[in-house]
């Protein structure tokens, strides 16, 4: 695999989860992991979901430092860099969005999930909960999937307080649309396994 080709994908990737991400916004739904909790604090503060996905990721470096490697932490900051200003310039300029909120909740899931599958096939994350799920399960033995099915569960009930139930249901079809995306087509990598050099 050449340079170019993998920082060609990962610019890929972010681009499609940020379309995801835009389109569920515009739409008022939410999607799991460090993005919903973006799209969650937006509600309460006056910063872009673009701001706050770089602010919140910013502690989960140290932890991606001791877990993955500098390589990896360095693919990882380098895309949550690119997805921050992706997500930046779409607010500003692009005016997509989808009138019906299942359809809008299942394209959107489905564009976040096929970005996160490029990422992670050319070792790279969006940083956040995924960095602590992993640090979790190396740490302290704690499944990786227990950390992320809590952290959503707890999105979920926080998104109760902050939005219409509705608008809640549609955003959990959101989260099943990127989960079976993820689940039929990624393949462990290696750095899942150990440090990246």
């Amino acid at each position: 695999m050449t340079y170019t080709h993998r920082w060609l994908s990962i610019l890929e990737g972010c681009l499609l989860v940020a379309l995801g991400i835009h389109l569920l916004d515009t739409s008022g739904l939410l999607i799991s992991g460090t993005a919903g909790m973006g799209l969650l604090l937006q509600q309460l503060t006056g910063l872009s979901f673009a701001q706050l996905f770089f602010l919140l990721n910013l502690p989960f470096y140290i932890l991606s430092l001791r877990c993955m490697g500098w390589h990896f932490t360095l693919r990882t900051f380098a895309a949550v860099s690119t997805l921050t200003l992706l997500s930046e310039l779409m607010r500003r300029w692009f005016d997509f969005s989808i009138s019906e909120p299942l359809l809008a909740a299942i394209v959107g899931g489905m564009l976040v999930g096929f970005g996160l599958i490029i990422l992670f096939r050319h070792q790279a994350s969006l940083g956040g909960l995924n960095i602590l799920s992993i640090y979790l399960e190396r740490r302290f033995d704690i499944h990786a999937s227990k950390t992320t099915l809590a952290a959503d569960i707890l999105i979920v009930l926080a998104a109760f307080w902050l939005f219409e139930p509705l608008q809640v249901i549609f955003s959990l079809a959101a989260f099943l649309s990127m989960a079976s995306v993820v689940g039929r087509y990624h393949r462990p990598p290696s750095w899942a396994q150990a440090p990246s050099s």
